[in-house]
């Protein structure tokens, strides 16, 4: 069997992708992939995690997380989705640096099932973006407390994915780029199920109905339509030039309310950014998805 974790990062897809698989529910359990609903399992994940201590599941107890998601049959592939997998919006950023606690917890997800094959699919974001993001939804706590007296251009992607790809002792681990998922959804879909390419889902467009005008959603629908895209790049460009004159602005610009932020800290934030995007593209162990 292989168990899919889907980590986020915090303020990525908004569990659009894991709701876009549950429409495929019946599609997927043909090709016996089982994506459980968060109710269903994400209480007896916690509850066992804690139990377990990081230590592997015996049988009873991978048996009662199946029988938690629902699965009577043994799925070929099990997918679960959180960000809290990597811990609390309040702490992305601590005393020792920005999502140190992540590579930790990778052992004891690859114990829940420790005789299956473990993967693990994360965007990364620019934190420029991030720490925006997390402020609007920790209301009760102040900047400082939130970046607990780091630099925002301390916060490092590479040295992360470094200590996870460590953590993950050989387990399959595919990262993106929030910034690029408009063109990178249906493989990212495809990736997370273990599909091929070919393989037809519903939702491909789910992402562009959020960030595209209805007039323009419209139009891009009919093209593929009329004009089937041969390759995953060919529909990358197409839904470039869509987007180039139909996007919704309101719906991709960032707003940086913060203190002290200026546009000179955004772009050294985001140059760091692009340094690390391209270091970690090239890091052994990584499966990097890119337009």
């Amino acid at each position: 069997m292989q168990v899919v974790y889907h980590l986020g990062a915090h303020s990525t897809d908004e569990e659009r992708l894991i709701r876009t698989l549950a429409e495929n529910r019946a599609t997927l359990a043909q090709a016996r992939v089982a994506v459980p609903g968060a109710n269903q399992y994400r209480p007896v994940l916690r509850e066992t995690l804690m139990k377990l201590k990081g230590g592997p599941a015996d049988a009873e107890t991978q048996a009662r997380i199946l029988q938690a998601c629902g699965a009577d049959d043994l799925p070929r592939r099990l997918v679960f989705s959180h960000e809290f997998f990597l811990c609390v919006p309040g702490r992305v950023v601590t005393d020792a640096g920005f999502y140190t606690m992540v590579p930790a917890k990778l052992g004891p997800l690859v114990n829940l099932f420790p005789d299956a094959q473990s993967e693990f699919h994360m965007a990364l974001i620019n934190p420029a973006t991030l720490l925006p993001a997390l402020k609007a939804r920790l209301p009760k706590m102040s900047y400082d407390e939130m970046m607990s007296g780091r630099d925002p251009r301390d916060l490092r992607w590479a040295p992360v994915v470094r200590a996870m790809v460590e953590a993950a002792g050989g387990s399959r681990v595919v990262l993106w780029c929030n910034e690029d998922l408009p063109m990178l959804w249906p493989e990212i879909l495809r990736s997370l199920a273990g599909l091929p390419a070919s393989a037809q889902l519903v939702g491909d467009d789910a992402l562009l109905a959020t960030i595209m005008s209805e007039e323009g959603l419209a139009r891009l629908r009919s093209y593929l339509r009329s004009h089937p895209p041969q390759s995953a790049t060919q529909r990358r460009k197409i839904v470039s030039a869509f987007l180039d004159k139909f996007v919704l602005p309101d719906a991709v610009e960032v707003e940086i309310p913060l203190p002290g932020w200026t546009d000179d800290l955004v772009a050294e934030i985001t140059a760091a950014y692009d340094a690390d995007v391209a270091e970690i593209a090239a890091m052994p162990g990584v499966e990097f998805l890119a337009p």
